[in-house]
């Protein structure tokens, strides 16, 4: 879908979101959205009935929704099993974490005992567990939904990596992809088992052993269609989210009391693992934001870049805004520019262009407005994809190679940031289609103040 061409700036009205302030809706929810690079730890989830008390007007909204089940992840497998054999790779393997998590649905914590899934060529797979943790493990792994599999375990006093080397061997494995989050302490200690195994040599020589990084772009960065409807509910909720807490912004509120309202909304929808950037004024202008208390007041701008796990998928939506008085003359000037350069990018994705052609577009865009090119005032990549992880590959940056595919969602998230001074960011999540892109809830709409 292409968003509706911008109105003109009026500059005496402030700032108004269109509809969406009501119950919530199935799609389409009102207000545009805009991001960051990075995020700050998870806020502390506020008591439910202090949401409940900010919000009583919005409710759990995870059981209307699909999320992902043991058939899903199978099928991943299998998919894995096939970009394998495509590229000649005999296996995969990763330890806890989101692609253990995509594979397979399990949650295993990270520790100096290496635990690890491993995907071969085939489709098959199976684990490789410290022998005292099987008991655990075959509780998450074993039964109804979840995904099975053989067993490879090790003992305190032989380590993980020659039972690990035995078990790749006895599956006729010779070149193995790591997953890219894989440490890389373990893949040493492996490479160092396979080269003193004369039988296993070809795993230790150059080349044998190698990066899933493109493999995982392949898998994880074209989403499947349920997993494009969770991506598009936690997207429009959080804009949601962002309605209602614009309601409720008075003067006076410091970012850590805009914050708190971020918080309460998401948890009053069923978010989990929710986080926010909430900036006033010059806070703003350091992308992510600095300590200052500063309370909002008239003609300040108020930027809130906020998100958070919507059954197990993330949403990262950034508003920029003067919630209370006039904007001055540099800030709308430079909020047009933003939402400008965000529209731009947005016409420019289409399948098979390269994702820095989209953060160039962008970038030439701000230029065309009278600020400066490179990093001057846009000082950070255009985006970066999300799904499971709210920053994953591809990522929208001067640098990237990779050639956006239907399935593929990403943010878009220009910005402009003036030291000392304030910053502005507008942030949506974009999918790429079969013909160029949509976008993952509403653009706002009609004349606006920075918004």
């Amino acid at each position: 879908m292409r968003p509706a061409d911008p109105a003109p700036l009026l500059p005496r009205r402030r700032l108004l979101f269109a509809g969406g302030a009501g119950a919530v809706g199935a799609a389409g929810l009102a207000l545009a959205c805009r991001g960051t690079e990075s995020r700050p730890a998870p806020a502390p989830a506020p008591a439910p009935e202090r949401a409940a008390e900010l919000f009583p007007e919005l409710s759990d909204q995870r059981p209307g929704c699909v999320p992902i089940d043991g058939q899903d992840r199978a099928d991943r497998r299998a998919r894995l099993g096939r970009l394998l054999a495509e590229r000649g790779i005999d296996a995969f393997v990763c330890e806890g974490g989101p692609t253990l998590s995509y594979l397979a649905g399990v949650a295993w914590g990270r520790s100096e005992r290496f635990f690890a899934l491993v995907v071969t060529a085939d489709g098959a797979h199976f684990w490789l567990c410290p022998a005292f943790e099987e008991g655990k493990a075959r509780l998450a792994i074993d039964g109804s939904g979840k995904p099975g599999g053989a067993f490879v375990t090790w003992h305190e006093d032989e380590y993980a990596f020659r039972p690990l080397c035995d078990a790749l061997r006895a599956r006729g494995v010779q070149r193995l992809a790591i997953d890219p989050a894989l440490r890389f302490g373990f893949v040493e200690r492996l490479a160092h088992a396979a080269r003193g195994d004369e039988a296993f040599a070809a795993l230790a020589s150059y080349g044998a052993i190698v990066s899933g990084a493109e493999l995982l772009v392949a898998l994880r960065g074209r989403k499947e269609p349920k997993e494009l409807a969770l991506l598009r509910r936690a997207n429009e909720l959080t804009q949601l989210a962002l309605v209602h807490v614009a309601e409720r912004v008075r003067p006076g509120q410091t970012g850590a009391d805009v914050g708190r309202l971020v918080s309460a909304a998401h948890a009053r929808l069923g978010f989990s693992g929710t986080w926010n950037l909430s900036l006033i004024g010059p806070a703003a202008a350091l992308p992510h934001g600095d300590a200052s208390a500063a309370p909002l007041g008239a003609g300040d701008v108020l930027l809130i870049d906020c998100g958070g796990g919507f059954l197990g998928y993330q949403s990262d939506i950034t508003r920029s805004w003067v919630p209370h008085g006039e904007p001055a003359e540099e800030v709308q000037r430079a909020w047009n520019a933003v939402r400008d350069a965000q529209r731009r990018a947005f016409e420019t994705i289409r399948p098979g262009r390269t994702c820095r052609e989209i953060d160039a577009a962008a970038r030439a865009e701000i230029v065309r407005h009278g600020y400066p090119g490179g990093f001057e005032v846009f000082t950070h990549r255009l985006g970066h994809g999300i799904g499971l992880e709210g920053h994953e590959d591809p990522y929208f940056d001067g640098g990237s190679e990779v050639v956006l595919a239907p399935g593929m969602t990403l943010s878009n998230e220009p910005g402009i940031y003036l030291p000392g001074r304030f910053g502005l960011r507008i942030e949506d999540i974009v999918h790429v289609t079969e013909t160029g892109a949509g976008v993952f809830g509403s653009w706002q709409q009609g004349p606006r103040s920075p918004a």
